[in-house]
């Protein structure tokens, strides 16, 4: 390849040169990427087991949690990231890692877009340097270093952004060093976002109250020790441990206290203590058209979907700044005109199929959508009840970057394909077959063997109608002492199946019950040492379990699940409801 350059647009200051890693598919830094090793661990990407760290990493974007913005400046400030990020598509969860780093720590990382004809010539590309202008030199052999032009490298506030006076009141500093420093990350990403203004939401939800590293309680501890406290009702995402057992649990205090004291900053910046991934289980939940700020991409788009609230996929630390000021970019779903479907996706209706149908369908069609908003049709008889929307959701979620979807005859803002629509013409519309969903399903339930040594279940967290229906399933019957059943749930949901009598017959069969923290943050001896596979009901955690945990996976109902529990065996094959269809 002779040295040539491509346009750009950086999204962060800085300039690199370096080797390129080249990927055709979309990543999640969170359970895609080992924060202090900087290797790849997502086992179903193509560059699985690559290291990042020193490369110029190309992607055409992001996806999957809102976490990835943590993982993000985690690399970064181990010193394991790469030396650039170059993107077809912009990606607002990676970028914010960088930007935060940047501003908060003064470390940073550029980010490039650099569009479909750009990012194409990436793939044979052996090196790439990335300037500070934004375009990209290629070549086949190493290039000079660019020259960083220091005097470029500030962001500045684009002069067409409308603010307040309270807005520019709080960016000159008058209400503390944390609403400014929240305000300068908001801006930043507004104008990322292509928003000239700001809008007031009504409520938070936290994500990165996660522990991913030092870092993230650096930040957390920063903005508490600069006096923040949020200005809306806020409530917080599961955490990485059970605060209140994870001493009996076995979790090494090396770990557990940090991630303790992590959630227990962003309480001490006023945040409820709520701890759950299923916000829309709480009482709280929001109203049909209100403007919220939530992270965490299953409740993400269960808010926007299923509520009908209007939501960003805001990325963490985003979610707390936003919480501090009470102010988001007017962009993205929050404008009516941007919540439209443009795909559509028809899909076969679950004749006889089980309620692994919603979380396999949910991730299948992830994979499809990238960024594009759905409309589904097909299931306008299928009455999905709630738990199958919540499953569904957070499959979706995990595998595509769409803040939200709709289901035709079922989701609020789809009571027809043309309302989905918005009355225009779809870019793309797709017919789903079931062997399409068979060849998904073999990703999901991966294990070799059938022998099962845990069964995890909770991911997100639990409701209050399937701890009814675990109960129901698991009542009389005796746990295989061989294998470990674990199920996770927010405080709430747990005190009201503690009161409608489904959490005693959970405990009596052997079930532990963990509150507070979620299996994607959970590993040993939680995850037992000794244990090879785990069985799931979850597509969020059967895509990210392997890559988290190092063990195979078996994907299957509810029902599935409680039959391993009490045999230690899973079937292994795919289900007749999909197998005999799709033949």
């Amino acid at each position: 390849m002779p040295t040539h350059a491509i346009t750009g647009k950086a999204l962060t200051s800085g300039t690199a040169q370096a080797p390129v890693l080249f990927g055709d598919t979309p990543l999640s830094f969170w359970g895609g990427v080992q924060p202090t090793s900087g290797e790849i661990i997502d086992r179903h990407h193509p560059l699985s087991g690559k290291i990042i760290t020193g490369q110029v990493l190309a992607l055409p974007s992001g996806r999957g949690s809102c976490t990835g913005s943590s993982v993000m400046m985690e690399v970064i400030l181990n010193g394991r990231g790469p030396a650039a990020l170059i993107l077809e598509q912009p990606d607002e969860i990676l970028a914010l890692g960088a930007i935060v780093a940047e501003l908060v720590f003064g470390k940073g990382l550029p980010v490039v877009v650099v569009g479909s004809a750009g990012f194409a010539a990436l793939r044979e590309a052996g090196f790439a340097a990335v300037n500070a202008d934004g375009s990209v030199t290629l070549s086949d052999t190493p290039l000079p270093a660019p020259v960083h032009n220091a005097a470029a490298a500030p962001v500045a506030i684009d002069s067409a952004m409308q603010l307040s006076a309270l807005d520019r009141e709080i960016l000159a500093g008058a209400q503390g060093k944390a609403r400014q420093v929240a305000m300068q990350v908001v801006l930043r990403m507004a104008q990322l976002q292509g928003a000239t203004a700001l809008i007031d939401v009504v409520q938070a939800h936290i994500d990165g109250c996660i522990y991913t590293g030092s870092a993230s309680l650096r930040f957390a501890e920063q903005l508490r020790d600069w006096g923040g406290i949020v200005t809306v009702p806020t409530t917080l995402n599961a955490i990485s441990v059970d605060q209140r057992r994870w001493r009996a649990l076995g979790i090494d205090a090396a770990f557990g206290e940090p991630a303790s004291a992590l959630a227990q900053a962003y309480v001490d910046m006023g945040a409820q203590a709520s701890f759950t991934c299923a916000p829309y289980l709480l009482d709280t939940a929001p109203q049909a058209g209100e403007n919220i700020v939530w992270a965490e991409s299953n409740a993400v788009v269960y808010a926007n979907s299923v509520l009908g609230a209007y939501t960003a996929k805001y990325a963490d630390y985003l979610d707390i700044c936003i919480a501090l000021i009470g102010r988001a970019p007017k962009a993205g779903c929050h404008l009516p005109g941007n919540r439209h479907a443009n795909l559509v996706l028809r899909v076969p209706a679950p004749t006889d199929a089980d309620d692994a149908y919603y979380p396999l369908l949910g991730y299948h069609l992830g994979l499809l959508c990238g960024a594009r908003i759905p409309a589904v049709c097909g299931l306008e008889d299928a009455h999905p009840t709630l738990d199958d929307l919540k499953a569904f959701g957070a499959a979706f979620a995990t595998s595509s970057a769409a803040p939200m979807f709709h289901i035709v005859g079922v989701t609020p803002e789809a009571p027809t394909l043309q309302a989905a629509l918005g009355g225009k013409q779809a870019d793309g519309d797709t017919t789903v077959t079931l062997h399409e969903l068979e060849n998904s399903w073999r990703e999901l339930d991966s294990a070799p063997q059938s022998q099962c040594d845990l069964v995890a279940l909770g991911n997100p967290h639990f409701s209050a109608t399937e701890c009814e229906a675990l109960a129901q399933l698991l009542r009389g019957r005796t746990r295989h002492p061989a294998t470990a059943t674990v199920l996770t749930l927010g405080r709430a949901v747990h005190e009201k199946a503690r009161a409608s009598g489904a959490m005693a017959v959970l405990e009596d069969f052997g079930v532990t019950v963990i509150t507070d923290t979620c299996w994607c943050m959970l590993e040993e001896p939680v995850v037992p040492i000794k244990a090879k596979v785990i069985m799931t009901n979850s597509g969020k955690y059967a895509h990210y379990a392997p890559g988290l945990t190092g063990r195979a996976v078996h994907f299957g109902s509810l029902a599935d699940c409680a039959e391993v529990a009490c045999t230690g065996h899973a079937k292994g094959v795919v289900p007749a409801w999909l197998h005999s269809q799709a033949a």
